[in-house]
């Protein structure tokens, strides 16, 4: 049970780095960073509640990359969705469609 909330934990953080990353220049500072900083969280996270077992690896690596991607992807939609200028932070950005879907406001 334990494994599969670090992996839900791990799949959530990352969506909101691949959103991040998605608002970024590919290989700027702030797109590294939207990439290696969820990994030291991911580490931790396995660290200190599970241990270091290699068993594990692919599935901690596929929750990543999909979080990751999952993430981007939702950037790429609201881009496409929205004429407002987006931030790069996920909270905010569906906080603000979803006021502005209550006012009626595209």
């Amino acid at each position: 049970m334990t494994t599969i909330l670090v992996l839900l934990c791990i799949l959530l953080i990352n969506i909101l780095f691949g959103y991040w990353r998605a608002n970024t220049k590919k290989f700027s500072i702030q797109w590294i960073m939207a990439i290696h900083v969820p990994v030291l969280i991911a580490i931790g996270l396995r660290l200190s509640l599970l241990g270091w077992s290699w068993v594990l690896l692919p599935a901690f690596v596929a929750s990543f990359v999909v979080g990751q991607y999952i993430g981007s992807s939702i950037r790429h939609q609201l881009t496409r969705q929205r004429q407002t200028r987006l931030s790069s932070f996920l909270v905010i950005d569906l906080v603000r469609a979803l006021s502005a879907t209550r006012r009626g406001i595209n």
